[in-house]
């Protein structure tokens, strides 16, 4: 067992979000997520088999989603999302990191 902080070692190249399994099983999985003014891609959708619950540890990001709802979440905020939500990221702050914990369950 190893304690460790979700705030370390935050990467250092950030021109590509980084996305970083923290916890892995057969039905659940962790993911720290750190973004600096990343937003998904034009087209398409996430579309995934399992549901997440996401918070923002740190910064901001904007969701949309395919019903054209859009969301704000900034420190502190979550969201849990079905399964087979179709969503996107918008957009994440532009001056300093964006940090999400993620966490996808069956």
């Amino acid at each position: 067992m190893m304690i460790r902080n979700v705030f370390s070692a935050l990467p250092e190249d950030v021109s590509q979000e980084v996305v970083e399994d923290l916890v892995r099983s057969s039905n659940v999985r962790i993911e720290r997520i750190v973004s600096y003014g990343h937003s998904s891609p034009e087209t398409g959708w996430y579309d995934q088999d399992e549901s997440e619950w996401v918070i923002v540890l740190d910064g901001s990001g904007s969701l949309l989603f395919e019903n054209g709802r859009e969301i704000v979440l900034r420190a502190g905020d979550y969201i849990d999302i079905p399964a087979h939500t179709r969503h996107k990221v918008l957009r994440t702050d532009k001056d300093r990191p964006t940090i999400w914990l993620a966490v996808f369950y069956t």
